[in-house]
C-alpha cells in the first residue's frame, strides 16, 4: 500500500511552549492569598442544539448515552432541570459561603431567561459572554464569528444593564477570535486557554491582551463523561488541586479555575460537593474567591500593558 503523502500546513497561530518558565511572577493577590480561585458557572440551557427548534443536530453531552435523530424531549428536559430547578440551588449555596463567581453566558441562554442574568448580577456575580449558542466556533468565517459576538454582547447587556468584559468559547475557537475581541473594544480578557496556572498577555492586533486560562480537569463537565458522576470524588479532586496550589503560593501564587455547570453540579446528589469545595476554599485562609473579571482588572492593575 503506497503511504499518502504528508502535505504540512501553514500554522495558524504561533505556540508558545515556555510560559513563565518555572519563573512566575507575584501576582500579589489580595488579602496576601496563595490562590485565586474564579468558580464558573456555565449557563447554557436553552443554547444547546435541538431539533425540535430547527437545528440539525440534538445536543449530545448529557445524563444519558443515547443519541435521537429527531427530536429529544428526554436531552431537552434535562437542560431544562438546569434554569428550572438547579440555578436557585447553586445560587443559594453560594450566597451561603459568600462566594462571587462569573456566570459564563451564552447569549441565547439570557435571551430565553434573561430573569436568571439578572439575579447573577443582583447576587454580585459577573456575567460573562460564553458565545451565541453552545456551539464550537471552529469552522466559521469572520462575518459569521463577528456577528455572533455582537449578538451575544447585546443579549447579555440588554438584560442585565451590564456589557460583558470576559469572553469564552465552548471548545474551539478560530484563528480570528482574539482578534474580534480586541477589535470589539469592550472585553478585559478571554479564557480560551488551558495552558497554565496564571493569567498571561498575548499581543493581538498590535495591542496588549489578556487570556486567563480555563480549565477541564476541575470542571464537572469532564466527570459527566465516568459512568456515574459522583460528587465525591469531584470534590476530592478540586480539593486535591487547591492544596497543592496554596502549597506552591506559599512561594509563588497562582489561579484556580473551577468549571460548573447548573443541569450537572445542581442535582441534589452533587451540589454537597460543591458545598464541600467552598467550605474548604473558602475557610482556607489562603484563596480570593473572586469573580474571573475582578482578576482580570487585578492583573491589569498589578502588571500594567499599554
Amino acid at each position: 500500500m503506497t503511504p499518502i503523502p504528508f502535505k504540512p500546513t501553514p500554522p495558524t497561530r504561533e505556540r508558545d511552549l515556555k510560559g513563565y518558565a518555572g519563573s512566575p511572577p507575584d501576582p500579589q493577590w489580595p488579602g496576601k492569598a496563595r490562590v485565586a480561585v474564579s468558580f464558573v458557572v456555565n449557563f447554557e440551557e436553552g443554547a444547546e442544539f435541538t431539533v425540535s427548534e430547527g437545528d440539525p443536530v440534538n445536543e449530545g453531552i448529557y445524563e444519558v448515552d443515547h443519541r435521537l435523530e429527531g427530536p429529544d424531549p428526554c436531552i431537552e428536559s434535562h437542560f431544562e432541570y438546569g434554569t428550572r430547578a438547579a440555578w436557585w440551588r447553586v445560587m443559594d449555596l453560594l450566597d451561603a459561603h459568600g462566594a462571587k463567581v462569573t456566570v459564563s453566558s451564552c447569549g441565547r441562554a439570557v435571551e430565553r431567561s434573561p430573569e436568571l442574568a439578572r439575579d447573577a448580577v443582583a447576587r454580585g456575580h459577573e456575567v460573562s459572554a460564553h458565545g451565541w449558542r453552545w456551539e464550537s466556533h471552529a469552522g466559521l468565517d469572520e462575518a459569521t464569528e463577528r456577528a455572533r459576538i455582537a449578538r451575544t454582547v447585546e443579549a447579555i447587556t440588554r438584560a442585565t444593564g451590564q456589557r460583558p468584559v470576559g469572553w469564552h468559547t465552548r471548545s474551539a475557537s478560530t484563528a480570528n477570535t482574539r482578534r474580534l475581541l480586541v477589535e470589539d473594544g469592550g472585553f478585559l480578557y478571554d479564557s480560551d486557554a488551558y495552558n497554565d496556572d496564571l493569567p498571561y498577555y498575548v499581543e493581538v492586533a498590535g495591542r496588549p491582551h489578556l487570556v486567563l486560562p480555563y480549565a477541564f480537569d476541575t470542571n464537572d463537565m469532564h466527570f459527566q463523561h465516568t459512568q456515574r458522576f459522583r460528587g465525591a470524588d469531584f470534590a476530592d479532586y478540586v480539593i486535591d488541586a487547591f492544596d497543592w496550589l496554596a502549597r506552591e503560593g506559599e512561594r509563588a501564587p497562582k489561579m484556580l479555575s473551577i468549571g460548573l455547570h447548573l443541569r450537572m453540579i445542581g442535582r441534589p446528589g452533587r451540589i454537597g460537593a460543591l458545598d464541600r469545595i467552598l467550605a474548604h476554599i473558602c475557610g482556607s485562609g489562603h484563596a480570593w474567591v473572586a469573580p474571573r473579571a475582578d482578576i482580570a482588572r487585578h492583573w491589569r492593575t498589578t502588571f500594567p500593558r499599554t
